[in-house]
């Protein structure tokens, strides 16, 4: 499906990310990784990619938050690869906090990396994308970029942006054969959500199974973690023939959160 295409996946050593990575290279996509992480966990991640599908896998190491390498980041795959035919913003940080007490740093960081990146990398990546006459830009978003949670604002008005982001550039480019889709997961067992468990039992007093069935579970009727490979199944799909009219949308993949 995806034979001889080219993607960079932000935020992609690891969780979501990583998953979908993989699955675009099961569909014959060259990939450039992105991320953090031990270098040499991330080169057995990136050698297992083109053993396993016999797909050139590429790492950059470019910092999210400097625009400057976000641009780099795309630049450096077109060289690569000679075209960067499908860009999936995915990385993202987050931090919980009442407003009151939310560190300035952290929302400044959350916003730059969850948000401006984003912007960053479609705009480096469009040119290409025109000039082609065909592209897939796909944002992971979330549940949040439709619902608020509380002790999220940073969060929840990155991922708010992000929905708007989408919408405009899918209307921008509406005519360039070129789609520009939000996926917005529930609740994913990744590193970013167990990573904000400590947190969350600090701002709202409460165990980790508390947590995990109380605040995080408590919005997904089904009552189960989206996994890995869903979303990434979902991205994937999105990036075929049979989704060349799915442009512009906010499209949950959430466990039915956002259906009440």
């Amino acid at each position: 499906m995806l034979k001889d295409k080219a993607a960079v996946i932000t935020g992609s050593t690891s969780g979501i990310g990583l998953g979908i990575a993989r699955a675009f290279a099961r569909e014959g996509a060259h990939v450039m990784l992105n991320g953090l992480g031990d270098a040499a966990e991330i080169e057995k991640t990136r050698a297992a990619i083109e053993a396993d599908f016999g797909v050139k896998a590429l790492f950059s190491p470019a910092n999210l938050l400097h625009a400057e390498e976000v641009t780099r980041l795309v630049t450096d795959a077109e060289a690569a690869f000679g075209t960067v035919d499908i860009l999936v913003n995915n990385a993202g940080i987050q931090h919980v906090a009442p407003i009151d007490e939310f560190p300035d740093d952290k929302w400044e960081a959350i916003i730059r990396l969850n948000l401006m990146a984003a912007f960053y990398g479609i705009k480096a990546a469009l040119p290409g994308m025109k000039k082609k006459g065909w592209g897939r830009i796909i944002n992971t978003a979330s549940a949040h970029a439709l619902v608020a949670s509380p002790f999220k604002s940073a969060y929840v008005a990155a991922k708010h942006g992000i929905a708007g982001l989408t919408k405009t550039v899918a209307l921008e480019v509406a005519r360039e054969n070129i789609t520009c889709n939000a996926v917005c997961p529930g609740y994913v067992w990744t590193p970013l959500v167990e990573a904000q468990i400590p947190d969350t039992m600090k701002a709202r007093n409460m165990t980790m199974e508390q947590v995990k069935q109380d605040v995080l579970l408590a919005a997904q009727p089904t009552k189960e973690f989206v996994t890995i490979e869903q979303v990434a199944a979902f991205a994937a799909f999105l990036c075929s023939d049979a989704a060349a009219n799915i442009t512009g949308a906010i499209l949950p993949i959430d466990g039915g959160w956002t259906a009440a």
